[in-house]
């Protein structure tokens, strides 16, 4: 007869393994982490504390997570920002808009029109077109605004060049066509813009993708054992999960 204690062991091994969120893969010769999330699950935007102080790190996101039991099983930057760490156009936080839209263009690869929002609703995603977003507004319960687009509506942005010398890490977000699954992707090598809408357009499938930043890119994913370090960051993207 097994005992109990034998039983849990088997019933530990026999469990099927969890499918992982986070996976290393290639595309085009290029090395990419990438992040699946799907409709339903605890993805959040994180900026500051309730005193208002700007959270900027992986660890931060997690000391205010503690409270609750539950903590990041990843995470990554997710969008632009000003010097203070002020986030560069919208943002909103669970529900609440803490910046307004900006759809003017604009210097640097923020007012590169078209740029776009990421938007996570109540049981689906999307990223919408700035412009469009504005005219008619969405709810959602967390939003971030960044730029360039990378892919609208199956093309890729029509400023970027194939030949560019312009390349960075690079990390950004796409979303399936039935709003159902967000990638987050970040680059394991300096890619140009192009390479990089062409693996959301091509390689995730996703028929919208936005930018969210280069050069200071970084990601925190626990089942990959990684831990990015370096400048401190603005509006984070992390999905939560129980301690």
């Amino acid at each position: 007869m097994m005992t109990l204690k034998a039983l849990i062991v088997f019933m530990v091994l026999a469990a099927p393994a969890a499918a992982a969120t986070c996976r290393d893969m290639e595309f085009e010769a290029t090395p990419y982490t990438v992040c699946e999330v799907t409709a339903g699950q605890d993805l959040r935007i994180f900026q500051a504390d309730a005193q208002g102080a700007v959270l900027g790190s992986f660890g931060r996101v997690n000391g205010v997570l503690q409270p609750e039991g539950k903590k990041l099983q990843f995470a990554m930057n997710a969008g632009m920002y000003h010097s203070d760490r002020g986030p560069v156009g919208l943002l909103v936080i669970d529900g609440h808009e803490q910046h307004g839209i900006v759809t003017s263009a604009g210097p640097g690869n923020f007012g590169l029109l078209p740029n776009g929002v990421f938007c996570i609703h109540e049981g689906r995603f999307s990223v919408v077109e700035s412009r469009r977003f504005k005219a008619r507004p969405p709810a959602c319960r967390y939003a971030t605004q960044s730029g360039p687009m990378l892919v609208i509506d199956g093309a890729l942005h029509p400023r970027f060049l194939p030949d560019s010398d312009s390349r960075y890490f690079r990390n950004g977000v796409g979303v399936s066509a039935d709003g159902n699954t967000a990638y987050l992707a970040i680059s394991g090598r300096a890619v140009s813009f192009d390479e990089f809408g062409r693996l959301f357009r091509d390689g995730l499938k996703t028929p919208n993708a936005l930018y969210f930043d280069g050069k200071i890119s970084r990601l925190y994913a626990s089942e990959l054992g990684r831990d990015d370090f370096g400048f401190q960051m603005g509006p984070i993207v992390g999905l939560v999960e129980e301690q």
